[in-house]
């Protein structure tokens, strides 16, 4: 900055001077990005990947019959969730900044779209209000398993563990104040130094453990009835589930899967090159979120039939039933711990990619300097994350909306609510010409190499796709 200022005193031309003085000027403001491209998949990824992938999908695969569900899930992504995520992205990308000030960047003069970013951020606070909770059960049982507590425990007290930890407040609060100490730890070091280069560890990581891990399920006594209960469609089971709940539970699915709509992923959009498209980059994301829910549910369901456990269990299939599997398996105590150092990784991810859209959000908007957005929001997710840890004992009696407890009440703000509702923005705002437009969004998701976007598609994104965003938010409500 000084050289440029001793050279605008030499100079006598004032039109270069002037030059000078504006690429000083972008070259501050810059935001720094992701070192390499796979770094951008792997992180974008990682925020896809988290507790909807090893904890959310397998239990509403077991509740919803199998592997119907799981094929209405693989279609919705497909026809659903790669088209959204590459607006978001689309939006992130061709103005460089977070939501707010990219749709004000995009929108016409005079409109409101950007209002939406201020939306997508609370709902990202909602989400890490409950997410950093289960993130910090993951942790605890990682502990638990590696520590031996379990080794003193019967096959029937597991649940008696699982109930202890949520009667308790101070273990909740100390797994949960890890989670988030660690997540701005590493986010207090840049996107490149921390965000990038601990989530490509976490990654790799997360998918040799997972490998080991459904190798280990695929050799169990019983494992082909678990198979084919996961992959062999049976028209029955989705006739008992009934289909309209099976259908809307895996729209459901996919928007949360993929943290579409609130902003979650437009932030990693803002980072990226112009090499490759973004429907490239979308189905890649997608491609390697899928392979990990696939792969868990690989685990789980084997498991399940080889010790004779209903795959139906719901929340509690990760901290009740598979803890009994592993306490009755030869090796138990290892495989165990694998298994939540798999599920500890796949939750951080998302904690420190959501927080990272939290952090530039407030750098963005308000002008602050990074580290001093890291601890404001550091303060903001370490407070907001109490209610949820109460919830569950202190004001176990706390019913909140629709006579929910707390968790339940701030998943079903983010899942039912704020996803889908935030989806309908971005395609809306994305194809119609009150918005962006078609036109811009199609300029943009098809500039790099890679799979294009059809402008015969336009009408599909226009019509059908806002259609099904509010099937899934009025299902919802319902």
């Amino acid at each position: 900055m000084i050289i440029y200022y001793q050279y605008y005193l030499r100079d006598s031309s004032s039109s270069r001077c002037t030059w000078r003085l504006i690429r000083i000027s972008t070259e501050l403001t810059k935001r720094e990005g992701f070192k390499s491209r796979l770094g951008f998949i792997l992180v974008s990824a990682g925020c896809a990947i988290g507790i909807g992938n090893v904890w959310r999908f397998p239990f509403m695969v077991g509740q919803c019959g199998g592997a119907i569900f799981v094929l209405f899930y693989l279609i919705f992504l497909i026809i659903m969730g790669v088209p959204v995520l590459s607006m978001e992205l689309a939006v992130g990308r061709a103005s460089g900044m977070t939501t707010m000030k990219a749709m004000k960047k995009l929108e016409k003069p005079g409109h409101i779209w950007h209002l939406h970013g201020w939306v997508g951020y609370a709902g990202a606070v909602i989400l890490m209000m409950y997410y950093t909770t289960v993130a910090g059960w993951m942790l605890a049982y990682f502990w638990k398993f590696l520590t031996g507590s379990f080794e003193n425990v019967k096959q029937d007290d597991a649940e008696a563990v699982y109930n202890a930890l949520l009667a308790n407040p101070k273990e909740m609060l100390i797994f949960t104040v890890a989670i988030v100490v660690l997540g701005f730890l590493v986010l207090s070091f840049g996107v490149q130094n921390g965000l990038e280069r601990v989530t490509k560890v976490m990654m790799i990581g997360l998918i040799l453990l997972i490998v080991v891990l459904v190798v280990n399920s695929l050799c169990l006594k019983n494992a082909g009835a678990g198979i084919s209960f996961y992959l062999k469609p049976d028209i029955s089971r989705a006739k008992a589930v009934g289909w309209s709940d099976l259908i809307s539970g895996a729209m459901t699915q996919a928007f949360f899967t993929i943290s579409v709509g609130i902003g979650s992923m437009e932030i990693f959009g803002s980072y990226m090159s112009k090499e490759c498209t973004l429907i490239n980059e979308s189905v890649q994301i997608i491609a390697l979120d899928t392979f990990v829910a696939i792969l868990s549910g690989l685990i789980i369901f084997p498991a399940c039939f080889s010790y004779n456990v209903e795959p139906d269990q719901g929340p509690s299939l990760i901290f009740v039933t598979l803890p009994r599997i592993f306490m009755n398996m030869s090796g138990g105590r290892i495989w165990g711990t694998l298994f939540f150092l798999f599920m500890v990784f796949a939750s951080f991810s998302t904690v420190t990619a959501v927080c990272e859209g939290l952090i530039t959000a407030i750098t963005d908007n308000l002008g602050w300097q990074r580290m001093k957005s890291v601890v404001f929001n550091f303060v903001l997710v370490l407070i907001s994350s109490i209610p949820c840890i109460l919830g569950f004992n202190v004001w176990k009696d706390l019913h909140l909306i629709g006579n929910r407890g707390v968790l339940e009440s701030e998943d079903f703000i983010v899942s039912n609510l704020l996803l889908p509702l935030g989806s309908i923005v971005y395609t809306i705002f994305c194809t119609w010409r009150f918005g962006w437009g078609a036109e811009n969004y199609l300029e943009e998701a098809n500039t790099g190499k890679g799979i294009k976007v059809s402008a015969y598609l336009v009408p599909y994104f226009k019509y059908v796709l806002p259609a099904l965003a509010l099937f899934v938010l009025i299902r919802g409500l319902i």
